[in-house]
């Protein structure tokens, strides 16, 4: 048995010493990161806008009462 643990520890690889795209360590992954390239001018201020709440907040996801004071505060009213 502990030569099968030896084994396993010997090929045992930590892949949280490094991010997989080679980005800088520390920088959260997103969900939607990527997807802004197809996004009307108008969708992408605020897909970016809520990234930078998310970002400055420290939120992977936000409440709809955050994303509603987002788009008020891009100029959005009913």
């Amino acid at each position: 048995m502990s030569e099968t643990l030896n084994a396993a520890a010997e090929t045992f690889v930590d892949r949280r010493s490094s991010h997989p795209s080679g980005g800088a360590i520390g920088i959260e992954r997103r969900q939607f990161a990527d997807s802004h390239d197809g996004l009307s001018p108008d969708a992408r201020e605020l897909a970016q806008a809520i990234d930078s709440y998310k970002l400055l907040h420290r939120r992977r996801f936000i409440t709809y009462e955050e994303m509603l004071a987002v788009i008020k505060q891009l100029g959005y009213h009913k």
